[in-house]
């Protein structure tokens, strides 16, 4: 017998003593890949969320579970009403969802309970109320090239972007965009 034909005699013996061995090393490596794979999605690509109180009311309801997009901002702007996630600054751990009515560079102003921007009305299919108290947005509120102006779709009920410890929302603010609604199942389903 030649050298290698001992090495292939050793190794076929090794197979037979240490099936179980390397059944639970094959196992642990999938598991550990697995758990790996689903923390670099949780982290980067999608989130789990719950809406709670009425402020975006009728498109989302108290108590509905959320995933949010985290990738998608990284290749593209925020666009004009995308519904998004976004850290509260003056709260730890306290995120709000909101829908985009300003974008960077933009005057936004609430005159008679209507949104304008740039001085033209916003056609607005979401603001389906006249808005009662524009707060700060009752004077021209100009957005600085990385700043958005958020309003809840319930308007008068609804702590956004025309509340001073709201304001403009900055984009490093942003989590990311609502990307489906998980629960309850009766309303599963994209988000307008």
């Amino acid at each position: 017998m030649n050298n290698k034909d001992i090495l292939l005699e050793l190794e076929r013996e090794n197979q037979k003593k240490f099936p179980v061995l390397r059944e639970i090393l094959g196992g642990i490596c999938y598991l550990a890949a697995v758990v790996a794979v689903s923390l670099l999605v949780v982290i980067y690509v999608v989130q789990r969320t719950e809406v709670i109180g009425p402020s975006m009311n009728d498109t989302l309801a108290d108590g509905e579970s959320l995933l949010i997009n985290k990738l998608s901002y990284h290749f593209h702007d925020p666009e004009r009403f995308d519904v998004i996630v976004f850290d509260y600054e003056f709260r730890a751990d306290t995120h709000y969802i909101k829908r985009i009515i300003g974008l960077p560079g933009e005057v936004v102003q609430i005159k008679e309970g209507i949104v304008y921007i740039n001085g033209e009305r916003l056609e607005d299919p979401y603001g389906k109320e006249v808005i009662i108290n524009p707060k700060r947005a009752s004077e021209p509120v100009v957005l600085g090239e990385d700043e958005y102006f958020v309003l809840g779709d319930n308007r008068n009920n609804s702590s956004d972007s025309r509340d001073l410890d709201v304001g403009n929302v900055k984009k490093d603010q942003i989590i990311g965009k609502i990307l489906i609604r998980i629960w309850p199942l009766n309303r599963f389903g994209g988000i307008e």
